[in-house]
């Protein structure tokens, strides 16, 4: 069966593109089940993340299949993607994969999180019975060459994300965050990462806001934050200097109204908007108010690029390592091809040892003499082991086929002989 690595991300599509083929958690487990219904794909998971939607697969369909299922699951024309998408088979899949979850193709480079992402939809796939011993065993040496590449290089060094680009981005328009109140929409990790790049740049107040307050508070709570629900948001809007939102919501919660709102009880002073998410959070609209500075998770690779200049040694390394990975993957899978004749060659073996096993006990209980029997019991296994291999030497030596005759000797060990 073919591995398949599908996937539209921040190099191929823009943000509109990407948030019509995102999957909110609820979808994965619908869409993956739904997938796997037909006989064509075996094996499947996905993973969607603010910056990319990419599907693993297994089975004996094609990329075209896979793209028009991805086409119709989202209610879209395929034509759509016909030009951002990407696709890996086989070696080429497993490589890309193994760069993704070290962080070498995400949007910032060496950016943590997508490890963490990964290993979520990996653990979705699972739970929906969608993952078998080809993707398991992916998956596996994936995770391992991850953490080789943490390990091993300084691709993790001096932590950079999305998160920490936002927060970068804020700081170069306040000068001075220790009198500004930020409100952070969502408590995921994202939110989590935001909420502590900012503590610790000494930002006065900290708002977070989710759709469940206990999510919210014991992010609040630990950050010595105040918790609100989602629907409270235009309630405290006014009071934000920095608003910054990454949810799984599937519509905006965020429009212009409630913003213009909020920005005549402010008198106009100006508000710092970065939208993480995709779907977006905050309508695009509301970039055309004038107090407003709304950034999305596109308008952040200026940022980015300058992190990147500073991990592009570590990556190189990170490619050997995936290299490494990748051929002793595909050293794994080629033995695991080998495991069906190994079982048939074995189970031969052991019919004619039985058939003469049984054949010496007969005669030993008629009254043989045993070393007679043993005798016969250890030429007729010789003879009849190596008959099928000598006579496929024999004429494979006749047909000039001398590969196979070396063949022979490499397996039974004959080299050394004379």
């Amino acid at each position: 069966m073919t591995l398949l690595a599908l996937g539209i991300n921040h190099n191929t599509a823009a943000l509109d593109v990407r948030e019509r083929v995102a999957f909110s958690p609820e979808q994965v487990e619908q869409a993956l089940q739904q997938v796997c219904s037909g006989a064509d794909f075996k094996e499947m998971a996905i993973l969607s993340t603010c910056n990319r939607t990419e599907i693993y697969a297994c089975g004996d369909a094609s990329v075209d299949d896979l793209l028009i299922w991805l086409a119709q699951f989202h209610q879209l024309d395929v034509d759509a993607l016909a030009y951002c998408y990407y696709a890996h088979t086989d070696e080429a899949a497993i490589e890309h994969m193994m760069k993704v979850s070290a962080g070498l193709d995400s949007l910032v480079l060496g950016e943590p999180q997508i490890l963490g992402q990964i290993k979520s939809a990996y653990a979705l796939a699972s739970s929906a019975g969608t993952v078998g011993g080809i993707l398991h065993s992916a998956f596996q040496r994936i995770f391992s060459i991850a953490k080789r590449v943490r390990t091993e290089t300084a691709i993790g060094e001096n932590p950079v994300s999305v998160a920490y680009a936002a927060v970068t981005l804020a700081q170069q328009i306040f000068s001075d965050l220790k009198e500004d109140t930020a409100l952070l929409i969502g408590a995921g990790e994202t939110i989590e990462l935001v909420a502590r790049h900012l503590k610790n740049c000494g930002i006065a107040h900290i708002i977070v806001a989710n759709r469940t307050l206990d999510r919210a508070r014991r992010l609040a709570d630990d950050l010595s934050a105040e918790a609100i629900l989602l629907a409270e948001i235009p309630e405290h809007l006014h009071r934000a200097d920095i608003v910054i939102s990454s949810t799984a919501s599937q519509l905006p919660l965020l429009g212009k109204g409630a913003v213009e709102s909020a920005l005549k009880q402010r008198r106009h002073k100006p508000i710092f908007m970065v939208d993480i998410a995709v779907p977006r959070d905050i309508e695009a609209e509301v970039a055309e108010l004038d107090d407003v500075y709304l950034y999305t998770v596109d308008d952040l690779q200026g940022v980015i690029d300058e992190n990147r200049k500073s991990r592009q040694q570590a990556a190189e390394h990170a490619e050997r390592i995936i290299a490494d990975g990748v051929a002793l993957y595909s050293r794994e899978m080629r033995a695991l091809s080998s495991v069906a004749t190994i079982k048939a060659y074995r189970q031969k073996a052991e019919t004619v040892r039985d058939t003469e096993l049984d054949k010496a006990l007969r005669a030993l209980e008629s009254g043989a003499d045993a070393s007679v029997v043993l005798n016969q019991l250890a030429r007729n296994l010789t003879n009849k082991l190596i008959h099928s291999p000598t006579t496929i030497i024999k004429g494979a030596s006749a047909a000039g086929r001398n590969d196979v005759v070396g063949l022979a000797r490499e397996l039974f060990e004959l080299n050394d002989l004379k």
